[in-house]
């Protein structure tokens, strides 16, 4: 697995780690770990379906899915991230 920068010069963990041994645990059919490790994979994941689906079948309301989507995974990935800190 790549080494993390933030935690190799400022010792402190940044917000997307983990997110290498969750796409591990997920590509293993471990969804729990996946999920525990890393929370914002799967809508991470579900937002770039739905960009990537928008962007070939052109929706009515993609653009507001997607930015739903991204809300949602930032939120996620700050809530995480607050709690990794504290």
């Amino acid at each position: 697995m790549f080494e993390c920068f933030w935690v190799k010069t400022l010792d402190v963990e940044c917000p997307g780690c983990g997110s290498q041994r969750s796409i591990i645990f997920l590509l293993e059919g471990n969804l729990k770990d996946s999920l525990i490790t890393y929370p914002a994979l799967i809508p991470t994941i579900i937002l770039i379906l739905c960009l990537i689906l928008h962007l070939i079948f052109k929706f009515k309301t993609g653009h507001r899915w997607i930015m739903f989507m991204f809300i949602v995974t930032v939120s996620i990935m700050i809530i995480n991230y607050i709690i990794k800190l504290i």
